[in-house]
């Protein structure tokens, strides 16, 4: 594709994305999206004849996005992978905070509105919250010798996906961080209340650990 072709419809979708994300995807015309693309709209229908296709370009996009947009900055400062988790969950703070509640997890926003009337959404919605979910299960995984055996890092992350989602509806509903906080401050106690009662030698984990040794 030639790089003027490109840069058009990367701004289409661009764009879409950033509609999406504030108004929502039946709220959001296409004449919109290309009047604030700077693009003509039979341009926007060169790329995508219906607006499904964008859709799924803007979730293709996010999938894409994950890693250096969300996720990459935080990697970097932090190696702490527990901590890197509640980084990651400020992070959508912050979000709510410059937008003034207008703009929440954008993902979460599409699967409320389209899982039922879009079914091929759905799958690319699916997969956003898989990347997520794989990111956080990963710290997890990292983290284990620091949790009990029985602490399963895919449902912890599962845990840490749902809490942010409810957090920040809660916060978006109320205009105010005081259900958004609650929700955070539990996790962290459950998660380092996991932490804690692997550092203490009655543990299964510790206690298979310390006959090993003696065995020795």
């Amino acid at each position: 594709m030639p790089p003027i072709q490109s840069n058009t419809r990367d701004k289409i979708v661009e764009t879409a994305m950033e509609l999406f994300a504030f108004h929502g995807y039946g709220p959001t015309g296409l004449s919109e999206i290309a009047r604030k693309a700077g693009v003509q709209q039979g341009s926007l229908y060169h790329f995508f004849p219906t607006k499904e296709e964008l859709l799924a370009a803007v979730l293709e996009r996010r999938k894409a996005l994950l890693w250096p947009d969300v996720l990459q900055a935080i990697w970097d400062r932090f190696d702490d992978p527990i901590e890197r988790i509640f980084k990651l969950l400020d992070q959508y703070r912050q979000m709510l905070q410059a937008t003034e509640f207008s703009h929440g997890c954008p993902i979460g926003n599409l699967a409320i509105e389209l899982t039922e009337s879009h079914p091929n959404a759905r799958e690319l919605i699916a997969e956003n919250f898989t990347n997520w979910l794989k990111a956080v299960e990963q710290c997890f995984h990292e983290a284990s010798r620091r949790l009990p055996e029985h602490a399963e890092p895919r449902r912890l992350a599962i845990f840490v996906l749902t809490t942010m989602e409810g957090a920040v509806m809660l916060a978006r509903t109320y205009r105010d961080f005081r259900a958004y906080d609650a929700a955070i401050a539990s996790l962290r106690e459950y998660i380092e209340g996991l932490i804690e009662s692997e550092t203490n030698w009655g543990s299964p984990r510790q206690i298979d650990r310390k006959a090993r040794t003696r065995k020795k």
